[in-house]
């Protein structure tokens, strides 16, 4: 019983943590991308050569830095957001959002092999790695059969979503 109470949680929960997968799989190309662009790639080779050069846990320093400064970034959009001004404080949290992960992955990529030589980081990194499995498979059905209805023809819909159609399409009707 608890279980089945509890499983919308853990889809929320599933969804957010792929959500910021997603964003960091597909922002660290983009980060490559600017490396190419502008001389972030004499950087990226002299950090690695740094890197090289210190423990790994001084090079979990150089992997938790960067994001120190984008926290007061995060403030503003906060402030913003209690101000009432929706639609900066949103641009905001999103641009401190995508930089944020950005430069981690970056910085990770650069990192990643040193810090895989701490035995608890590579221990965490696997933790977090199956998680990301154990989310997939909790999303996939629901995403699954999310596609199937909204490809469906609706002979399959419940009574309840098409009450819930049906209400929806009253409330736009009557806001007119």
């Amino acid at each position: 019983m608890m279980r089945r109470l509890l499983q919308p949680f853990w889809i929320l929960l599933a969804v957010i943590f792929l959500i910021e997968a997603w964003l960091w799989d597909h922002l660290e190309p983009i980060v490559a991308w600017f490396v190419a662009l502008i001389p972030l790639r004499a950087f990226k080779q002299w950090l690695t050569e740094r890197i090289d050069a210190l423990s790994p846990a001084m090079t979990l320093i150089v992997f938790v830095v960067p994001v120190i400064p984008l926290f007061p970034l995060k403030l503003v959009g906060l402030y913003l957001l209690t101000h009432e001004y929706w639609f900066s404080a949103i641009l905001t949290i999103l641009f401190a959002k995508f930089l944020g992960v950005g430069v981690m992955a970056f910085v990770f990529d650069v990192t990643k092999d040193k810090l895989l030589e701490m035995d608890w980081f590579e221990r965490l990194y696997e933790f977090v790695m199956g998680l990301r499995t154990k989310a997939t498979a909790i999303v996939d059905p629901v995403k699954a059969r999310i596609l199937d209805l909204l490809r469906g023809d609706g002979d399959r819909w419940s009574s309840r979503m098409l009450r819930l159609i049906q209400r929806f399409r009253k409330g736009v009707h009557e806001a007119r």
